[in-house]
């Protein structure tokens, strides 16, 4: 089981930095680039509402679940 992380993608499409993504949604550059590089074991619902809230997102837009073995 995965969980991707599409964090990348979503911003890309928005055309936003990942500056600009921490100042507006409080969360440090090094975290929100753990979380673009999908080098996070867990998010916190806040921040991944807050994110969402600045991207004008839904969750699955940002999480992707691949089964093993795909």
């Amino acid at each position: 089981m995965a969980i991707i992380l599409r964090l990348d993608r979503v911003m890309a499409d928005r055309k936003i930095s990942l500056n600009e993504l921490s100042e507006r949604v409080g969360v440090s550059n090094v975290n929100l680039s753990k979380l673009k590089t999908g080098k996070v074991s867990a998010i916190r619902f806040s921040t991944l509402n807050a994110i969402c809230t600045v991207l004008k997102c839904q969750p699955g837009d940002i999480l992707e679940f691949v089964e093993d073995g795909e």
